[in-house]
Parts: C-alpha cells; structure tokens; sequence
C-alpha cells in the first residue's frame, strides 16, 4: 500500500510540472500574438512554392492516413495532426515548416503547436485544395524538377 501511495506521489510530482510546462509554452505564444505574428503565421500556395524550390520550407499534411490513402502530394511529409507530437524529430528546425489540410483547421492547430515547440512554422492559407489548383500543368512539372535538381 505504502508502495502504491509512493508511486502515485511520484507520477503527480512528475507529470504536473511537466503538463504546466506545456501550457505555459502556449500561453506565452498567446501572450506575445500580436499583427506581426498573425501575419507571419500564414503562408499562401504560391509563396509556398518559391520556398519549396529553394529547399526553405517544408510542407507537412497533417490529414488523417485514411485521407492521404485517398490522395496525396507527390512531396512533403505526412504527419497527422495527432501524431505530430510524437514525431518531432523529424521536421527540421532550419527551415519553415508549412502544415496544410485541405482547407485551414487542422493546418493552424498545428502550426500552433509547432511554434510552442520552438519550430519555424506557418499554415497553408488555402489549403491542399488551392495548392493543388496552383500546381497544375507547367507549374508542377517545374516544381517537381526543382525540388529533383536540389536534391542531396
């Protein structure tokens, strides 16, 4: 019994501070929005586009597996929105990272949480929907031999 109580005591001990910490992390990204920070936190499809080319950016989909099985870019990285916290390591911290979804919901909660943990990270103002209405025709086939000639 005495272990059990031990044992307890010491979960609460742990895991209070550590949640506090989290939530302070958010509420100083609340506490510090301002217009310069509700402007840089967007990103449009063609902005996203330069960036890609350059190797700057990274976009991140953060839809459901079911969704990307249906379809999906040809680039980027698949992260679903409730497993970006367990998959941190791997989104780069020197570039910007763009979450996107196909309209914006899921895209800001995650760019969100992404700033709190200290990353670079804008949402896709217009979705998969209106990246993929600016990548048609010339403009994907550009791209896609840009992202292939910057290969490592």
């Amino acid at each position: 019994m005495k272990r059990t109580a031990f044992l307890c005591v010491l979960l609460i001990v742990t895991i209070v501070p550590l949640a506090a910490a989290q939530e302070s992390a958010f509420d100083t990204f609340l506490a510090r929005f301002d217009y310069d920070t509700r402007a840089d936190m967007k990103i449009d499809s063609k902005k996203l586009i330069t960036l890609l080319a350059e190797r700057k950016a990274v976009l991140v989909d953060v839809r459901f597996p079911e969704e990307t099985k249906a379809w999906r870019m040809g680039f980027g990285l698949h992260i679903p929105l409730n497993e970006l916290p367990k998959r941190l390591a791997e989104l780069p911290k020197d570039r910007i990272i763009v979450t996107a979804c196909p309209h914006k919901d899921r895209s800001a909660i995650a760019m969100a949480y992404l700033r709190t943990k200290g990353y670079k990270a804008r949402y896709l103002t217009d979705g998969l929907i209106g990246l993929a209405e600016n990548l048609r025709g010339d403009s994907a086939k550009d791209l896609l031999e840009d992202l292939d000639a910057i290969k490592p």
